[in-house]
């Protein structure tokens, strides 16, 4: 077998669906559905199972339902001896960087649960007291993107930049105004705008009170002291220190995810083959697209540990 050197990569909030815990029922890594349950107070099984999708567009929920379909996953895939080769380091989108700390040693998955839950909540109730949204600038380099809603501010209204996921793709995030302000320039900048079916304004200052009881719960976290590289949001660095995220973990709420930059980072400490574990392939799309040449896959179900079927 070619062992290749391997990334571990997880996604965000915004893969969710309904029914998404069926095809890992009978699987092994279902018992992990009790343990996450046992320490968040919430039933992950009626989370993942029979929960209406408009209830699990809910922030605090469809993080934790997203955490939990990760861990199985990636406890499947060490279970299975499908990631064919080592891992030299992990990387998650927004919530998925709790999975991708959990995968690399910097916590464990009891303690990384309770903080998905405590930053759900505080995401939630931030979103509620000072209402947001996001959109996804689709076409339009990113220094245009990032001009355009530095004017805006100057005139007033709110929006940043959020996500930078991927060549030709820029989330924003802010009030209803100063996203809506920029969805209707983005033709000045050869762009355009989907609006984001999302519960706030996330990865920017509208998050500020979340961040500030976050950082209540990171301080009393013992991580790891070493662990494996976690390639951070924040700065789109590798980071094997442990006492690092407790600032990083703040700074995340209110700053942008640098995607793009963390997938060339993996790239340069020699990853050859990017997995993504978790709900969907949303993240093998934008990799392809940073990095044509990148060996990806996804696994976002147990079909995808099964060997494969020959003809005797």
């Amino acid at each position: 077998m070619n062992r290749i050197p391997v990334a571990l990569v997880f996604p965000g909030q915004g893969t969710q669906k309904q029914g998404m815990g069926e095809p890992w029922r009978d699987t092994p890594s279902w018992s992990l559905t009790e343990e996450i349950s046992a320490v968040t107070g919430e039933d992950l099984a009626e989370l993942l199972l029979h929960t209406p999708a408009e209830r699990l567009r809910r922030t605090d929920l469809a993080q934790l339902a997203v955490f939990t379909v990760a861990a199985m996953a990636h406890a499947e895939a060490v279970r299975t001896g499908a990631l064919g080769g080592p891992v030299v380091a992990c990387a998650g989108h927004s919530l998925g960087e709790y999975a991708a700390l959990t995968a690399a040693g910097a916590l464990g998955l009891r303690r990384a649960a309770e903080l998905v839950a405590a930053r759900g909540r505080a995401m939630r109730e931030a979103a509620l007291a000072r209402e947001g949204t996001m959109g996804v600038l689709v076409a339009a380099p990113l220094d245009q993107v990032e001009a355009l809603v530095a004017e805006i501010r100057a005139e007033g209204a709110d929006v940043w930049v959020a996500n930078v996921n991927a060549p030709g793709q820029t989330v924003v995030s802010g009030s209803v105004e100063g996203v809506a302000e920029t969805g209707e320039r983005a033709g000045s900048i050869g762009g355009r705008m989907l609006r984001l079916d999302v519960g706030g304004a996330f990865h920017s200052p509208f998050m500020a009170p979340a961040a500030e009881a976050l950082s209540r719960e990171l301080a009393r976290t013992a991580f790891t002291p070493e662990h494996l590289p976690v390639v951070a949001n924040v700065d789109a660095a590798p980071h094997t220190d442990g006492r690092v995220w407790q600032r990083l973990g703040v700074q995340q709420l209110t700053s942008p995810v640098r995607w793009e930059d963390s997938v060339r980072a993996l790239g340069r400490l020699g990853c050859r083959r990017l997995v993504e574990l978790g709900p969907g392939r949303t993240l093998a799309g934008l990799i392809r697209r940073i990095d044509p040449e990148a060996e990806v896959v996804s696994f976002d179900g147990p079909a995808a540990f099964a060997p494969p079927v020959t003809d005797r």
